[in-house]
């Protein structure tokens, strides 16, 4: 890929790609979303996205929009053709989104915020292009820093309702005070949220409940990046440095082991 404009700031982690196609999707702490061609390096797009840095960015399925999450508390999802935004995500708490992330269907967002909670929303609208669909990609590990001065801080997760622009449900219990930690969907087995934890621990919730169905312990330090296989009853988890291990979690009679 070719190397950015020279006045652009660095860019922050978040990023994605359409597996089988030829575009990528970048977030950048200059609060833009870039859509670039992936075997010229070309910039195709430029979006003003948000006024805080842009924390994670993400394709739906089928390439068709893209939902970018920053520190200044909003989600927003865009039509990847013509880079319009559709919708805005607005919690009226509005704290930093860490990660934000299409389900499977795409017909939901989850986002992580640095208040420990995760989000969990709704989308219902309908968009049409040529972009090649999107897969699950199991090993899809990285590590994100966020240094954040905040007073009071309770991580949460969030699901929202895109036509309704409320979010649906919200799970909590997990440890998030610093670092952008992902979370996913699990749906080979039942229907669950999964996120690290800054307690070392990898949590799974039960996607209607919002009860806490699973902690899983093994790592020794902050559980930094998880990840459902699309086919398999199976978790990855990376850890920071105390740790620097990946483990993989495998249900076997019933209960979810370290592999």
């Amino acid at each position: 890929m070719a190397a950015p404009d020279a006045d652009e700031t660095p860019a922050s982690p978040g990023h994605r790609a359409l597996p089988h196609g030829n575009v990528l999707a970048s977030g950048s702490f200059d609060e833009t979303v870039r859509v670039w061609e992936v075997r010229s390096g070309r910039s195709l797009r430029v979006l003003p996205a948000h006024s805080e840095p842009v924390t994670a960015v993400d394709f739906d399925r089928d390439g068709a929009m893209i939902v970018s999450g920053s520190y200044d508390g909003l989600c927003r999802i865009w039509d990847a053709a013509t880079g319009h935004c559709v919708k805005t995500l607005i919690d009226d708490e509005s704290p930093p989104v860490s990660y934000s992330k299409f389900s499977p269907n795409g017909k939901f967002v989850l986002a992580s915020t640095l208040d420990s909670t995760l989000i969990c929303t709704f989308f219902d609208i309908t968009l049409h292009n040529d972009c090649v669909a999107c897969s699950v990609n199991f090993c899809d590990i990285a590590v994100v820093t966020a240094e954040l001065k905040v007073t009071t801080i309770v991580y949460k997760a969030r699901l929202w309702n895109f036509s309704a622009g409320k979010f649906l449900k919200t799970y909590t219990g997990h440890v998030n005070t610093k670092y952008c930690i992902p979370a996913a969907f699990s749906i080979t087995n039942g229907k669950y949220i999964v996120s690290g934890s800054e307690d070392k621990c990898v949590y799974m919730w039960d996607l209607q409940s919002r009860k806490i169905v699973q902690k899983l312990e093994g790592h020794t330090d902050t559980v930094i990046a998880v990840s459902c296989h699309p086919k398999e009853n199976m978790i990855a988890s990376g850890a920071l440095d105390n740790d620097k291990t990946v483990k993989v979690w495998v249900q076997k009679d019933g209960d979810q082991r370290d592999g």
